[in-house]
């Protein structure tokens, strides 16, 4: 049976977006159904026609934030240089993470506790990985990075956009505003550079 109509995805965006915003900004204990639909203007109904409750909103919230970054990891055109993808993808990562930081607690944190990924929601995270994961490929089979395992390469190059974007994230009124761009592209563009032939 379908859903009702007035429980669409509009709603179901919207009811994510501010659940992330709950979580991330009070914690699981702030994220309550109730207090969520009134927040949009919604029933307890279409939470749960739309998630199946807490756990299904949870699992939905982390799904949903991998799915936004694979959508802009995406976007990025594979180019004839992998090397100036990887720039371009590291970049991409930053502006999803600040394009949508209330989803950053539950993709990458302990923000409920108790959660923990089905295999499918896994799946649906390392999916987002993919073009990383074939510019680096595409860079060592031409020879432009160096003969190590792809994985490994892929590893570091995520550990280092990811921290850098966390430390933005969590601590980013101890840096200057207008050098963060800067000294991100700076430090993504030196990375790189240690994987370089």
């Amino acid at each position: 049976m379908p859903r009702p109509r007035a429980h669409d995805d509009a709603l179901r965006t919207r009811l994510l977006d501010r659940a992330g915003e709950v979580l991330s900004a009070q914690g699981p204990e702030g994220l309550g159904l109730r207090r969520l639909a009134a927040d949009v203007d919604t029933s307890t109904t279409a939470v749960y026609s739309l998630f199946g409750g807490k756990p299904g909103l949870v699992r939905a919230l982390y799904v949903e934030g991998f799915r936004r970054l694979g959508d802009r990891m995406e976007q990025v055109p594979s180019t004839d240089d992998p090397v100036a993808d990887l720039r371009a993808l590291g970049l991409a990562y930053r502006e999803s993470a600040l394009a949508n930081p209330h989803f950053y607690s539950i993709m990458f944190g302990r923000a409920v506790p108790d959660f923990t990924p089905d295999d499918e929601a896994l799946e649906a995270a390392l999916r987002s990985l993919r073009p990383l994961q074939d510019a680096v490929a595409r860079g060592v089979d031409q020879g432009l990075l160096v003969d190590a395992d792809p994985d490994e390469i892929t590893f570091a190059a995520w550990a280092m956009v990811h921290g850098l974007v966390s430390l933005e994230l969590q601590h980013g009124s101890m840096f200057p505003e207008n050098a963060t761009s800067a000294r991100y592209e700076r430090a993504l563009v030196n990375g790189i550079r240690g994987w370089r032939r």
